[in-house]
């Protein structure tokens, strides 16, 4: 029964005294942490996005954190990129059971220079590359067949060659003010802590009931 599944956090505590004044260098120690104990894709973060009001959210990968910024990378044509492009505030989500820990983060996002996003898309594996292209990410396909065919053609296209990055590909970066660290206690007393950024940039936090 779904009922009685149930966990028994007890591995960590967050505690005011020891935590750091910006969120971001608790986040890093924490994803630190998270690639040491070898969580599955400890860089996945949910991307929650809301155009006319409509929630919409996916998994996407975390791939840089500078300037205190989160970036991730996609198709600016996709339905994300749509809707962001109507809305640029996002929610993002960090879920790491084996630690009994969540990070979640609100905050707002803008695209990241062109010479970053090449930068980025030329470390990609070349399948990658040609996915990129060959994907009109968030369209309607006749079948799979349609979609082999393309990344095909693409193969044999740039064979011998340098894959350009696509114009309509490249990365976000999400400007947070808002960070909450969550750690799983006995009983269901998790610490929660949430950080809010003020109108001059500096971070305060503050403890939540759980």
């Amino acid at each position: 029964m779904l009922r009685e599944i149930r966990n028994n956090y007890q591995k960590h505590k967050l505690e005011e005294a020891k935590l750091p004044e910006d969120p971001i260098a608790l986040f890093d120690y924490w994803l630190k942490e998270a690639i040491k104990e070898k969580v599955q894709e400890p860089t996945a973060m949910v991307v929650a996005t809301a155009a006319d009001g409509i929630p919409d959210a996916r998994i996407v990968l975390l791939k840089e954190i500078s300037d205190g910024n989160f970036h991730f990378y996609t198709n600016y044509h996709s339905t994300k990129g749509r809707q962001l492009a109507t809305n640029p505030h996002v929610a993002l989500n960090f879920f790491w059971p084996e630690l009994e820990r969540q990070v979640r983060v609100k905050g707002t996002t803008s695209k990241v220079n062109d010479a970053l996003s090449e930068e980025y898309f030329n470390t990609r594996p070349r399948e990658s590359q040609l996915g990129a292209w060959a994907s009109a990410q968030s369209e309607t396909l006749t079948n799979r067949q349609q979609l082999e065919q393309k990344y095909e053609e693409l193969e044999k296209h740039y064979e011998g060659e340098v894959i350009p990055k696509p114009a309509h590909w490249g990365g976000y970066q999400v400007e947070p003010f808002e960070i909450e660290f969550w750690q799983g206690r006995p009983g269901r007393l998790h610490d929660r802590i949430q950080y809010q950024k003020n109108a001059q940039g500096q971070w305060t936090f503050r403890r939540l009931s759980p």
